[in-house]
């Protein structure tokens, strides 16, 4: 394994965005996000290194179901997702939940989904992030972008 510490600088959420409407409406949302940014990873390092972000948005002129998708990025499925630095990957992933034991993707079981009763609900939702350890990389910057997608 390499030896030394390297920054893993993930920019992911920001700037990307997508809104689907199942619809033509007067409904809209308005949606921004927080990077996950991981810091430090230590390839000899027993343990994960963990970070979380957030996705915030708010909707309106329709209630029901909204589903909130994060894209794979850079990686060809939602599990694992890659940073890269070149020809370099790193492995890591995005949750839902804060055990991250449920992979937040897309698609559908891999959605954020809300059922709102209200027309103009302002939500804040945590993403949970994790490089798993003991990964043989190069030193340098790596970086993901991911797409936050919502369906309302």
């Amino acid at each position: 394994m390499k030896a030394g510490r390297w920054l893993v600088a993930l920019s992911i959420l920001t700037l990307a965005l997508v809104i689907h409407e199942r619809r033509a409406s007067a409904a809209g949302c308005w949606i921004s996000a927080t990077s996950v940014a991981f810091g430090s990873y230590d390839g000899v390092s027993p343990s994960d290194v963990t970070s979380t972000g957030s996705v915030h948005y708010w909707c309106w002129g329709k209630i029901g179901t909204r589903a909130v998708y994060l894209s794979k990025g850079a990686a060809p499925t939602n599990n694992p997702r890659q940073m890269v630095f070149g020809a370099n990957r790193l492995n890591y992933n995005l949750y839902l939940d804060a055990a991250r034991s449920r992979i937040w993707g897309d698609p559908t079981p891999y959605s954020y989904v809300v059922d709102t009763t209200e027309n103009n609900p302002d939500v804040t939702l945590t993403v949970y992030g994790a490089i798993p350890f003991g990964q043989d990389v190069a030193s340098g910057t790596y970086s993901d972008n991911i797409t936050v997608t919502i369906l309302f």
